[in-house]
């Protein structure tokens, strides 16, 4: 018994002091410009977030705070997709980040291991917002199609975790804005036979419940990669469990048009200034859109 008091009260003690590092780190960084932390190191692979500060950052305040997860079918891809999203964001006064995840072409991983990862990622946030200045009940999650797959996931997924984390640190986003998400992986889905057998824990379609967060999703009408009936089937399921789903589809628009240097930037602005407009009427920004 006495052993195991030991083992435990030094479990207690790095995670205290993990804690502690990460405050006085944060001590010495300049919020006027990004700043790169660890949040997990697995297998020898160390995963990173980028943090962005509001421009009139104050210490003494706490900040809405929304992440972002790139696309890359789980594949590849880089943080560096939603940099501009990140930029105008922390512009409107939240805290921004952009996370990496581990994915096959780097890691030879699966996408059950890039969820495991983004829910790792919002225990950091959580476990870490005071010493962030983060608001750890405004923590908006977002990403494109596997990445918009991966913030679904932490909206409606209660598994998956990675083994051995805090459970009692919640995983799930209060918010959520979705990009032409990968978010059914069912037998009429995006890669169900990928998924295995154990498809349906890792559909967030198919894991809507009561308490779901408010979301939006933005669609192009010429995506051959996410049907329209695929996104007007979640917002029904939804709206069925009383959740709001606002859906955005538009014409002569493929996929991953939201991106900024696709379409000369035009649904870019257009998903932009409607994902301020939805942050807004939450209360998590204030005055108008400034796209």
């Amino acid at each position: 018994m006495k052993k195991l008091s030991l083992i435990l009260a030094f479990v207690f003690l790095s995670a205290v002091l993990y804690a502690q590092d990460i405050s006085m780190e944060m001590l010495g960084k300049e919020r006027n410009q990004p700043i790169e932390l660890t949040y997990k190191i697995i297998d020898g692979d160390t995963l990173n977030l980028i943090l962005r500060y509001p421009t009139n950052f104050k210490k003494s305040k706490k900040y809405p705070t929304i992440i972002f997860f790139f696309g890359g079918g789980w594949n590849g891809g880089t943080v560096e997709q939603f940099k501009p999203h990140a930029e105008y964001f922390s512009s409107r006064g939240m805290i921004t980040i952009l996370a990496d995840y581990r994915v096959k072409s780097r890691h030879q991983t699966t996408p059950y291991e890039a969820v495991a990862d983004a829910k790792s990622a919002i225990r950091f946030l959580r476990q870490h917002a005071k010493a962030l200045n983060i608001n750890p009940h405004k923590i908006v999650v977002s990403g494109g199609s596997a990445g918009g797959h991966l913030a679904a996931a932490c909206g409606n997924l209660s598994g998956l975790d990675e083994p051995g984390e805090d459970l009692s640190i919640s995983s799930k986003a209060n918010a959520l804005v979705l990009f032409n998400p990968v978010f059914d992986n069912g037998p009429e889905g995006f890669q169900n036979k990928r998924m295995g057998e154990r498809w349906r824990e890792i559909s967030p379609a198919h894991n809507i419940k009561n308490g779901a967060p408010p979301t939006i999703v933005f669609l192009g009408k010429e995506d051959h990669l996410i049907p329209i009936s695929i996104a007007e089937n979640y917002k029904a399921q939804m709206e069925g469990v009383g959740s709001r789903c606002d859906l955005f589809l538009y014409d002569g628009a493929g996929h991953g048009f939201f991106n900024k240097y696709k379409y000369d930037g035009v649904f870019y602005q257009k998903t932009v200034h409607e994902t301020d407009l939805f942050l807004i009427s939450l209360k998590y920004l204030k005055g108008k859109p400034q796209l």
